[in-house]
């Protein structure tokens, strides 16, 4: 096939999505990824079932340089957008909790579904070859992809961020994009357990031991669980906060979120002769380390106001991490082509007509929960109105 009329790096959900709709539209597209398969990342999403949207998307639920930049994609193709389509195919699903929906069988469906999408628009998939050089001449793109090249007037960068480098990820959308004078936003790694050095080693001692927490980093908190691990922090309530985190701060966890002012003082009073442990109604091993740093062993022995002391430490305790389990272990990377240079209708560069990026390639990060799944689908069918 060809002569094309757009070029999509990366075989990931943003690049399927734009190149769907693309060629739907009539557009001749060709697909180019070094995996050997479509949507890897895909696969291994939501424990294999893939969290694919939230029914809460909007716009100050992402990070960005620009906080309105993804207004305009989000608002244009929505995740009821997107649960249309996944019901046109016949794809079961639930919403799990928090508004994440969820396969009910599959992540494989998803791709299917993608796939399939492509295959109604006549998309060329060309995979299991490396990306080579890229030339721009003519108002014409061109893209060398193992022994061929490829020629279009419009190039699109969808082949994410670093996060997950099993998976085959790497940072080549930031070289595609300084290599055309695009500005790169410092990419870290988000959604991402935290490390804690060895002063905080009793901690670890936990490892394995969650509940549910209010986490805070910044200003901003999230509700959810928080899970004790052998190298720090991690569960949801720990993966949110991490986009926000930023090194040299505290994290400070409130263990008992529900509890009114006063509680351990009333404890105490229809409940003298239990220890502090107890009162606290954590996990066992939990609790017990939290007394045990409190200094207060039955109720009956403390006095007020050093219980009162005791529910301010339990109500923002601060943890101080001193690093993150990096690209490895992050979901997605906070960072990346900045929003400056883009179209927030096209996702085109202002300075480069005919270039295009989409998905997490972009200064555009969602919190856990299905919010960077929509981003993809949102920016590629933004793109593909404009291809």
């Amino acid at each position: 096939m060809g002569p094309y009329d757009a070029i999509i790096l990366g075989a990931g959900g943003a690049g399927l999505m734009a190149a769907g709709v693309a060629g739907q539209r009539g557009r001749r597209v060709v697909v180019l990824d070094h995996a050997e398969a479509a949507g890897k990342k895909i696969l291994i999403s939501g424990g294999g079932r893939c969290n694919f949207t939230n029914l809460d998307v909007a716009p100050d639920r992402y990070l960005s340089a620009n906080p309105h930049f993804a207004k305009s994609a989000l608002g244009r193709y929505t995740a009821r957008d997107f649960v249309a389509l996944v019901e046109r195919h016949g794809i079961a699903w639930h919403e799990k909790t928090l508004g994440q929906l969820f396969c009910d069988r599959s992540a494989r469906e998803i791709v299917a579904m993608l796939l399939g999408e492509c295959e109604l628009g006549g998309v060329d998939i060309r995979l299991g070859a490396p990306l080579g050089e890229i030339g721009h001449a003519d108002a014409r793109f061109t893209v060398r992809h193992g022994e061929r090249t490829y020629a279009a007037p419009a190039l699109v960068i969808a082949t994410g961020g670093p996060s997950i480098p099993k998976m085959g990820a790497t940072g080549i959308a930031y070289d595609i994009a300084r290599r055309f004078g695009l500005k790169i936003v410092e990419p870290r790694p988000a959604l991402v357990p935290l490390t804690l050095p060895g002063d905080e080693a009793l901690f670890r001692a936990l490892s394995g031991v969650a509940t549910p927490v209010v986490a805070r980093a910044g200003a901003t908190s999230f509700a959810e669980a928080a899970l004790f691990t052998h190298r720090g922090l991690s569960g949801p309530a720990i993966l949110q906060v991490s986009s926000y985190w930023r090194h040299g701060e505290p994290v400070t966890i409130d263990f008992r979120p529900d509890a009114q002012p006063g509680w351990l003082a009333a404890a105490k009073r229809t409940r003298s002769r239990a220890t502090l442990a107890t009162a606290l109604e954590l996990p066992t091993r939990l609790a017990g380390v939290l007394a045990e740093r409190l200094g207060i062993d039955v109720l009956a022995a403390a006095t007020d106001r050093a219980l009162a002391e005791a529910e301010r430490r339990l109500a923002a305790w601060p943890f101080h991490p001193d690093g993150t389990e990096g690209y490895a272990k992050a979901e997605v990377t906070v960072g990346g082509i900045a929003t400056a240079a883009l179209s927030s209708k096209t996702m085109e560069a202002r300075a480069v007509p005919g270039l295009y990026a989409i998905g997490e390639a972009v200064d555009v990060t969602g919190w856990l929960g299905g919010y960077n799944f929509q981003w993809a689908w949102s920016s590629g069918w933004a793109a593909a109105q404009a291809l």
